[in-house]
């Protein structure tokens, strides 16, 4: 609780104001027992009716300026709450962008999503209600309490002998709710989870016609929640119904034993109401005990769940004091670079050099190690052994942002973004790049002409991870997305796996022109790396064969044995 803290006393002066105006509207409701007993001893008893009118209005302006300072103060500790918890969401947002790969590994889309939304919901509700809450009940119980042992010392007794069995069961509810709320925000993450996937997998799910499966897969989480649910209903079912009981048992024992008093003329009928007013203002907060204990339960748990993610911290980071590269030239070196991952061994003794302008292709099996020498090269990772330059500067001195502004990629895994194709395509890019840039990189991409075709052009909204675009405009969009950044380094990761030879011979030439771009292309297929001024076979991690075209053929090795798989029963 002490980060949620912090942010509370950023708006210590909103608290302020809302406590004040809090702190008028008791002060105006302890009035009302003494007008309401001055009005059954002086009025009704002894006929004084002459006051009967001052104390109506006295009455009414008491109301009235109860209605506006709740007013106030509802809205100060709500508009506060709402503040705080934007600015949590914000700050956890960011932090989770900050956050490594290795984290991402580890934490699934739901539970983060349940983190965002439902647990930043659950503080919200404790710091704007529950904050709210407890400051009134205290004061409200602390001042009546007080008034009522001014008023009959006996009667006082009987009132607060009750209480501490209260508190004792208000503090094991609290106890019990909270651990089982823990339980149902992990199992609530769950079911994000599993919802999530099974919609964003919709086709796979169709395809496969797995609807069936994934309904009994979903019904086992959802059951487990209901489970949890339960519960917590047992839980409180079992505790709040007493607490009930007690407070309502105890103004008949007040009005019992107070009716005694007043026969025996210790009290007056009106001194009577006036203590009872005041025993009701410890009452309620007695019985909003219970249910405050659960709201602040559940506003805990779900501040501990949020700290977990706020205590993670970024295992890529940059140095103490990181260089920027102004006008990089897109000179690329791997210097016997080696990655370990997790007691794995990834890469081992990996050495390239690009000049600017050049190109190296990468090949390799499923698994030899291609995509993880991208990750290294813009710091998804970092090297077990090794150094890796970028214009003869060691990446890990490079500012992270800068380094990574300045490598464009085409990820092997497309995703594009729930918007139009004019928003996908500029992704990444400077926020002044012109509409000749997005065109010139959409035809460099063979992209142009589908778009043209489609109902609004460049303006056209496609759904999420890009629904209704084929595998091959999707490759094709995320394409003209990298070239429109127009960086000295661009990567291609199998990013042609889906387009036909025709295509994929058009992007290639397009993409040779650029000269003053160094290329990294990552591919399976022989078209695609053939050109290349350097290719390198990877085998387990390690570069097992390296030369041009050419010189690979020569070899008659792995690549040659590629190529004559891929071109058997074709004159080449």
């Amino acid at each position: 609780m002490k980060r949620i803290i912090s942010y509370m006393k950023k708006y210590w002066y909103m608290y302020l104001v809302g406590i004040i105006a809090l702190l008028g509207s008791i002060i105006l409701d302890l009035f009302t027992p003494i007008i309401t007993g001055k009005i059954v001893d002086d009025v009704i008893l002894e006929g004084q009716i002459e006051i009967f009118r001052g104390l109506i209005i006295a009455l009414v302006s008491i109301t009235l300026g109860r209605a506006i300072l709740g007013y106030i103060k509802e809205m100060l500790f709500d508009i506060v709450g709402s503040k705080i918890v934007c600015d949590l969401r914000q700050d956890l947002f960011d932090h989770i962008q900050s956050l490594s790969f290795g984290f991402f590994h580890r934490k699934n889309t739901g539970e983060l999503m349940s983190r965002i939304k439902d647990d930043a919901d659950k503080i919200w509700e404790g710091i704007s209600f529950g904050v709210m809450l407890v400051i009134e009940m205290s004061i409200y119980f602390v001042i009546a309490t007080v008034m009522m042992f001014t008023i009959s010392f006996k009667l006082a007794l009987i009132a607060v002998i009750t209480m501490p069995i209260i508190a004792y069961m208000a503090i094991t509810l609290e106890k019990k709710i909270g651990n089982t709320y823990e339980k149902i925000s992990e199992q609530n993450a769950t079911l994000n989870t599993t919802a999530q996937e099974n919609i964003a997998g919709i086709r796979l799910v169709k395809a496969f016609a797995r609807e069936k499966y994934e309904t009994t897969k979903f019904l086992k989480h959802n059951e487990g929640y209901y489970k949890l649910n339960i519960q917590q209903a047992k839980i409180w079912a079992k505790f709040f119904p007493s607490i009930e009981m007690i407070t309502s048992l105890l103004p008949v024992l007040v009005i019992v034993f107070g009716g005694s008093l007043v026969i025996d003329q210790e009290l007056t009928i009106g001194t009577l109401v006036k203590f009872t007013g005041y025993m009701y203002m410890v009452v309620w907060p007695m019985r909003l005990f219970g249910w405050l204990s659960n709201l602040m339960a559940e506003a805990k748990a779900s501040a501990k769940k949020v700290n977990k993610v706020f205590i993670e911290v970024p295992e890529i980071k940059n140095t103490n004091n990181p260089i920027t590269l102004d006008e990089p030239k897109g000179k690329v070196e791997f210097n016997h670079v080696s990655l370990e991952l997790e007691g794995t061994k990834i890469l081992e003794d990996i050495n390239f050099k690009i000049e600017p302008g050049k190109t190296l292709a990468i090949m390799g099996e499923t698994g030899s190690g291609k995509t993880s020498i991208v990750n290294l090269l813009v710091r998804f990772y970092d090297v077990t052994k090794g150094e890796i330059y970028l214009d003869n500067k060691n990446i890990q001195e490079i500012e992270l942002t800068n380094l990574r502004e300045n490598i464009s990629m085409v990820m092997q895994d497309v995703f594009l973004f729930s918007d139009t194709i004019k928003e996908n395509i500029t992704f990444g890019s400077d926020d002044l790049v012109t509409n000749d840039i997005i065109v010139n990189s959409a035809q460099s991409a063979q992209a142009h002409e589908f778009i043209n075709n489609m109902g609004k052009n460049y303006e056209t909204v496609i759904g999420e991870r890009g629904i209704g675009l084929s595998g091959g405009q999707k490759q094709r969009i995320s394409i003209a997305r990298a070239l429109a950044k127009e960086c000295k380094v661009i990567v291609f990761d199998d990013s042609t796996s889906a387009l036909d030879m025709k295509t994929e011979h058009c992007i290639q030439k397009a993409i040779e022109k650029r000269n003053k771009t160094s290329k990294i292309i990552i591919g399976h297929r022989i078209s695609a790396v053939k050109n290349a001024d350097e290719i390198i076979i990877l085998e387990n991690g390690k570069i097992v064969e390296r030369g041009d075209h050419t010189t690979l053929m020569d070899l008659k090795g792995r690549y040659y044995n590629t190529f004559n798989e891929q071109y058997e029963g074709f004159a080449v």
